[in-house]
């Protein structure tokens, strides 16, 4: 079984939350555990780099510009550019 390193792990959620996700979905795509995912999204929230849109159905979160600048950078090793 593979190790996913810490970049790697956030550059997914930070895709996942391009057009928006609540905390479910994000557990579900990235493959983690609530507990990870509370603990990335509370570092991506105060860096910035995910924001909180609470909606009536609950709370959405979303990439944000700089976020998403951060997808592409990281991203990049794994498409192979």
């Amino acid at each position: 079984m593979v190790r996913r390193d810490k970049l790697e792990i956030i550059s997914r959620i930070l895709d996942i939350c391009t057009g928006g996700a609540n905390k479910t979905k994000i557990v579900y795509k990235a493959n983690l555990n609530f507990k990870s995912v509370s603990l990335y999204l509370d570092m991506l929230i105060k860096n910035s780099l995910i924001y909180v849109n609470e909606t009536n159905p609950g709370i959405i979160y979303k990439t944000t510009e700089k976020g998403g600048l951060g997808t592409k950078f990281a991203y990049a090793p794994f498409r192979g550019q």
